[in-house]
């Protein structure tokens, strides 16, 4: 609305340059970069005065005479008078920046403030102010004698977040961690930096990574992990094995009201740990083979007859596996006569048998599959469906 207004007030009234204010016409905005600000936040200003264009040719200021001052103000902390300075020769916009330096306070509990307020300077680049969680940043200007205009912006803390860049993470390879949180970006000209602890279902003592702002001012943090299962936890590498879930938690030691200054907020997510290999190749399905009671091979068959149906697979990778070995057994008219699995867990290089008895009660062509599913609840394929035809005569 602001920049509409100005846009009319320079189509419809004709611009030069005044060497005093034009007091019946008090038209000087103010604007701040941000409507909301972190107490350690850098705060651009600007305002936006033709009437103080008093020379087109050079870069006029504002706010230093002490008659005609700009203050900011945090409550019992200001600074005033506070210079501002056009953007340009002759574009009656004016323009400065300040540093909130907040109060005395621990954000990480290691017993060592982390700020270091303070409150000094003159314009337009170096003010810093001291501030209090949960205020207000107040910028007034005497535009003209008895003519004060006023903007005020709130100074708040925030309750920060955590995630993770992928919703799924995968063995030996690398992963993001990313906290936000706008109060831990302690120095707005600086990149900051934070810890986050991770551990794992497989290593629950964990380690802690050192998480760096993505830019300055940005209030962003980034942590690279990477996921092992060969090598235990060191530095950025967390142990951990497929089908772990993964937790990172970031502790907030600047929280906003109902919270007390002293109170610490412990947030945490978590995702799930799985291989890069494709689930359906993940255990090797062989063909069944048939045998009776005592194990020896069978080489036909006749009804009301025993069979022990034997499968056989194998997990070739470098992790156990969880799994469900289910048989069915279906008739001519692919009705189901017999379903039956066996649940377990195959580790590393290891191959199984797995068997299951059944006896046909009529002679037929009959279908036998097998399925290795992660679960009965997540029927989840980890390998291709094996089939055989069979005849009981």
């Amino acid at each position: 609305m602001y920049l509409f207004l100005l846009g009319l007030f320079l189509i419809f009234t004709p611009v030069y340059a005044e060497s005093i204010p034009n007091y019946d016409k008090p038209y000087a905005p103010i604007f701040t970069d941000k409507s909301v600000y972190s107490w350690t936040d850098k705060i651009i200003i600007s305002v936006i005065a033709p009437s103080w264009n008093s020379n087109s040719n050079q870069i006029d200021s504002i706010g230093n005479l002490e008659s005609h001052s700009i203050k900011i103000s945090s409550g019992e902390y200001f600074l005033k008078p506070y210079r501002l300075t056009e953007t340009t020769s002759n574009s009656g916009i004016f323009s400065g920046e300040i540093i909130l330096t907040g109060f005395l306070h621990d954000v990480d509990d290691d017993g060592i403030f982390d700020t270091n307020p303070r409150t000094t300077g003159n314009g337009p680049t170096n003010g810093f102010l001291e501030v209090d969680r949960d205020s207000a940043i107040t910028i007034s200007f005497e535009f003209a004698d008895g003519v004060v205009l006023v903007e005020s912006v709130p100074v708040r803390w925030n309750v920060g977040t955590i995630n993770f860049i992928d919703d799924l993470l995968f063995l030996e390879k690398s992963t993001m961690v990313r906290v936000i949180d706008l109060d831990m970006n302690l120095n707005p000209e600086a990149i900051d930096n934070l810890s986050i602890q991770l551990f794992s279902d497989s290593d629950v003592a964990g380690i802690e990574a050192n998480a760096i702002e993505t830019s300055k001012d940005s209030g962003s943090f980034v942590a690279t992990i990477s996921l092992s299962q060969n090598s235990p936890s060191s530095g950025n590498r967390l142990y951990s094995v497929s089908g772990d879930e993964i937790f990172a938690k970031y502790d907030d030691h600047t929280l906003p009201k109902p919270y007390s200054k002293s109170d610490t907020l412990s947030i945490e997510t978590s995702a799930r740990v799985d291989s890069s290999i494709p689930l359906i190749e993940r255990i090797k399905n062989s063909q069944i083979t048939f045998s009776d009671g005592l194990g020896y091979e069978l080489e036909s068959f006749s009804q009301n007859s025993q069979i022990q149906i034997v499968g056989n697979i194998s997990n070739e990778h470098d992790f156990k596996q969880k799994f469900v070995y289910m048989f069915q057994v279906k008739n001519d008219k692919h009705v189901v006569e017999s379903l039956s699995w066996i649940r377990g867990e195959i580790t590393s290089k290891q191959s199984l048998d797995v068997s299951q008895s059944w006896t046909p009660k009529k002679s037929g062509l009959y279908e036998i599959e097998t399925f290795v599913w992660s679960s009965i609840n997540d029927p989840t394929a980890l390998s291709p469906l094996m089939s055989t035809l069979i005849n009981i005569p």
